[in-house]
């Protein structure tokens, strides 16, 4: 087994890479003060709301609250697993990632064998293929030209049952094992191991770092077997979760323009060679939910390409049916069907690239693909039918994310059925909503009650709001629904007050221009998010430890953590904490820009500190006059503290 890479290594990885030049590369950033900024890769929009912050080596989207490090920068925009982006960063610093093992001694990863294993089982098949008066004769038929093949990796499986394993693995038990592992060998039923790949032509599958995950191999002649037989699942290839030719639409645009999806290698590999750079397969199977996120990611237009025959138009069902819960404002898909006999490589060959951005053009938006293929056996001249295409249409379009696209399919729908999503249904809605609301709000308030902070709360308890107006004079009155408590503040009179009362102040944006008081507990957490190296500055933890107030556990954990790995920025420390069960609170609040400089920031924090200390010394206070009794040394702690506050 792999071990895991030391945290010391993440730590000074994200010290060392630039966030901007990162993320720079992918995406353009306009410098703004401190920060830069750009329309957010990850959501469609015209005014940009995504901002990097260097100096907190972070990103965040006050438009759709994507965030993170360097680290989910990669993850979600290349759609690397955490491993990869770790090395991929590694990688453009030069650097090896070491790995731990129980030993404590660096221990090789078997996946890092695996992609070697399947290197060198390429640069085999493209040997071969020089080596092959057929294949050649077959490729040069299908018009394809050296560097076309040169650049997709092409190349040939030869017949015979031991060509690869006698290449590359033959009197080796180990090599062996990692081709069977990587897919490329198979076992009879008497246990026998021979190539699984035999008599095909050979196309290399890539994964978003360019590295080979898996093979796809085709045929010659239509009688030697199935069409297409791809690589089984392994840890390194899902292919639910891959395209074939993504990698090479990467990088030949810096942003993709559109994508279009078509069912097989040899026409992604002939559009190419025919310019158009953007084209993609799935691999042997309909298109998943994986894909529609993995499509719309790289590009806002996607375009799916089938046959025109009923298994092209169930096929294409099914990719809408993906679709439909990712077509958030600003993506468009739209379905082409070719006549029958026809795909895209031979529409390009026969008629020119021209034609196929022509019949593109003209290809079905998403919703009459959607309506069209509802209504294809109703009859929409009556009432009946009406009612059944409404009764199937609003349970597809309840799949669409809220906005102007679902708004749109509803307007249709409606022009189409004369069936209305009526008012009246919002309002149940929305009434269904409150009482959800209130019911949380009664759970929420009777865990507090028992000392359990509900999930998703980071902050204390508000003080009480003056609601009756200013105070009368010296040990006056105030008005309102409130009686006078003990020191300290009011209590509530009513149930309702007091649920109201023990909610936390909740971290969501406030109107611009009102001074909301953040509370102390939260401001210390976001000053120290900011800037990790203050946690030097937090002397007596042990008092802060004991403070019963939410938020205080997650305040010292913060700190103990940054003590122990100094040098953390914004980012190492939430990657550190990515885990946590408050996160994504913590996430907002690292977003959080803070006014001042690192003196005022550092005042602010010290100032914070002490408060918390305080509060500690005055909880433990009324805990000791709140005893019935006192032995002799609790006597003198409480002397020692009540001189202390004085």
């Amino acid at each position: 087994m792999a071990g895991r890479i030391p945290d010391s290594f993440i730590d000074g990885l994200l010290a060392r890479v630039d966030i901007v030049e990162l993320i720079g590369s992918r995406v353009p950033l306009k410098r703004k003060g401190k920060e830069y900024t750009a329309c957010c890769p990850f959501h469609d929009e015209r005014t940009p709301s995504f901002y990097v912050s260097p100096t907190k080596q972070f990103y965040h989207c006050f438009g759709c609250g994507a965030h993170g490090t360097p680290i989910k920068f990669l993850m979600e925009y290349d759609r690397l697993e955490f491993v990869d982006a770790v090395e991929e960063l590694a990688k453009r610093l030069g650097l090896e990632v070491p790995r731990e093992s129980g030993s404590g001694r660096e221990a090789p990863r078997e996946g890092q064998d695996l992609y070697a294993a399947l290197d060198a089982a390429q640069k085999y098949f493209q040997r071969e293929l020089a080596n092959s008066e057929v294949a050649k004769r077959y490729l040069e038929k299908r018009g394809l030209d050296a560097a076309t093949i040169e650049k997709f990796g092409i190349g040939w499986a030869p017949e015979g049952w031991n060509g690869l394993i006698d290449a590359l693995g033959k009197g080796d038990a180990r090599r062996i094992d990692l081709l069977d592992k990587a897919g490329l060998l198979s076992k009879n039923d008497s246990g026998r191991t021979y190539d699984k790949f035999r008599g095909r032509v050979m196309f290399p599958i890539h994964d978003r770092r360019g590295r080979v995950i898996a093979f796809g191999g085709r045929v010659i002649e239509k009688d030697d077997g199935p069409k297409y037989l791809n690589s089984p699942e392994t840890v390194l290839f899902h292919k639910g979760r891959e395209l074939y030719g993504l990698w090479h639409a990467r990088q030949a645009h810096s942003k993709v323009p559109r994508l279009i999806v078509v069912e097989g290698y040899m026409d992604v590999v002939s559009l190419w060679q025919f310019g158009i750079t953007t084209a993609v397969a799935t691999l042997g199977t309909a298109t998943t939910p994986d894909h529609a996120e993995l499509l719309f990611r790289n590009a806002a237009d996607v375009y799916f390409c089938f046959d025109g025959d009923a298994a092209g138009r169930r096929a294409a069902w099914k990719a809408l049916e993906s679709v439909l819960p990712r077509m958030t404002d600003g993506r468009q898909a739209f379905f082409l069907f070719l006549p029958e006999g026809e795909d895209p490589d031979t529409v390009v060959r026969s008629q020119g690239a021209a034609a196929l951005d022509a019949a593109l053009a003209a290809a079905q938006p998403l919703s009459e693909f959607f309506f069209a293929q509802l209504s294809s056996d109703v009859d929409l001249s009556s009432a009946d039918g009406k009612s059944r295409l409404a009764e199937r249409a609003k349970a597809f379009i309840a799949r669409i994310p809220d906005g102007e696209f679902r708004d749109r399919m509803q307007a249709l729908l409606v022009q189409r059925t004369e069936v209305g999503f009526h008012s009246s249904a919002k309002l149940a809605d929305f009434t269904r909503e409150l009482v959800e609301l209130g019911s949380q709000i009664q759970r929420d308030a009777f865990d507090m009650s028992q000392g359990r902070m509900p999930e998703g709360y980071l902050v204390s308890v508000p003080q009480w709001p003056n609601v009756g107006g200013s105070a009368r004079g010296a040990g006056g009155e105030r008005g309102g629904r409130f009686e006078r408590g003990g020191p300290g503040g009011r209590r509530p009179r009513t149930a309702a007050d007091r649920i109201l009362a023990e909610l936390p102040t909740l971290s969501a944006p406030r109107p611009a221009g009102v001074d909301h008081r953040r509370s102390l507990v939260r401001t210390a957490i976001s000053l120290l998010l900011t800037r990790p190296s203050l946690a030097i500055e937090v002397e007596h933890l042990d008092w802060i430890e004991t403070l019963d107030q939410p938020g205080i556990p997650l305040f010292v954990e913060l700190v103990h953590l940054a003590l122990r790995r100094p040098g953390l920025s914004t980012g190492a420390l939430l990657e550190a904490v990515g885990e946590h069960q408050q996160i994504d609170a913590l996430q907002k609040l690292a977003a959080q820009p803070l006014a001042g400089d690192d003196a005022g920031l550092l005042e602010d924090f010290r100032g914070c500190v002490r408060k918390l200390r305080q509060q500690a010394i005055e909880q433990r206070v009324e805990w000791l006059k709140a005893q019935p009794s006192l032995d002799d040394e609790s006597k003198s702690e409480l002397r020692a503290l009540l001189s202390y506050r004085i």
